[in-house]
């Protein structure tokens, strides 16, 4: 067992968060993993508070872990999500996409663990002050949405920066990358590309096989020019939104191009215009497997790693 703030702070087997990945995110899959011994998430995303109210009740029914919700507080349902995960008795929240401070001190009085993911150390130490239980400490090796920074170079900055415990995030999905982020100071990991590949995710079966096909330099990032760099797996769709970028293309040829890109990816699984997020480290998923099955891997190894430190002093 790998006993750590992260496992002992939220009542789990294995301190590991599922990542609360858009369209991906949803009651299967976190459930799965919150029945692993992790934390299962279900992605808010831009969905209608109804929506994520009927998956947080579907959830409950195939666990009886606790699990949690991202919320994008760049959606127009932000508000409404927030007073959803109070009224439906979620354990955990995460937040991306902007400053949760408004609604912290709501949640927490409703019992409520509050962990925001963030890309610097000015942000940590924010969302430190604003009552935050946890944090994510998120590189850019992740998928979808990124900041600049690496996680090798991130995550022990913002270890020092703050009291609270940090999660790492961004390149990880083996034991190797659990043991890492411990030893960066790390008190638990969040996953997102390797659960692409958990029997439980209901992603398109073509989004599976091109995580699953994925080589080390099959990653692109587009919106670097709009300042919302967003990482995936490199294709058509993103090589055009890489020409329209590249000539400042008119902001509307820009939205008709992206605009219901990652639901084709996830749902639809079209390959010529869906936008499949995943982080670098899709090139190491090879294998559907349950969620249990991962959890257990990484951790397995993870523990081995640790027990037996290498063998490099003499």
């Amino acid at each position: 067992m790998i006993k750590t703030k992260i496992t002992e702070l939220f009542g789990i087997e294995y301190p590991i968060f599922q990542g609360g990945m858009a369209w991906v995110a949803e009651a299967q899959l976190a459930a799965a993993v919150s029945n692993a011994g992790g934390i299962g998430l279900i992605a808010g995303g831009s969905a209608p508070a109804e929506v994520i109210r009927e998956q947080i009740r579907r959830a409950k029914e195939l666990t009886d872990k606790p699990f949690g919700v991202n919320i994008m507080l760049m959606s127009p349902y932000a508000g409404e999500l927030a007073q959803l995960v109070i009224e439906e008795g979620v354990a955990v929240v995460t937040t991306g996409a902007g400053n949760p401070g408004k609604y912290i001190a709501s949640w927490k009085q409703a019992g409520i663990k509050v962990v925001p993911v963030v890309p610097s150390v000015a942000l940590a130490k924010r969302m430190e002050r604003a009552g935050a239980d946890a944090l994510v400490a998120e590189g850019c090796e992740a998928g979808g949405h990124i900041g600049e920074l690496t996680t090798m170079a991130l995550v022990p900055q913002i270890v020092d920066a703050v009291a609270i415990p940090v999660l790492a995030a961004g390149g990880i999905a083996d034991g190797r990358g659990v043991a890492a982020a411990l030893m960066l100071g790390a008190q638990g990991v969040q996953v997102g590309t390797r659960f692409l590949a958990a029997e439980e995710c209901q992603i398109h079966q073509n989004y599976k096989e091109l995580v699953l096909k994925a080589k080390d330099t099959d990653s692109a990032v587009t919106g670097r020019g709009t300042g919302h760099p967003v990482r995936q797996i490199r294709s058509k769709f993103t090589r055009r939104v890489l020409e329209l970028e590249s000539r400042e293309a008119d902001p509307e040829e820009f939205e008709a191009l992206t605009v219901g890109s990652l639901k084709k990816a996830v749902v639809d699984g079209n390959v010529n215009e869906g936008s499949f997020m995943a982080g670098q480290i899709a090139g190491m998923v090879s294998k559907i497997q349950p969620a249990q099955e991962i959890v257990d891997e990484m951790f397995g190894e993870a523990k081995h790693l640790l027990k037996n430190g290498g063998n490099f002093i003499g």
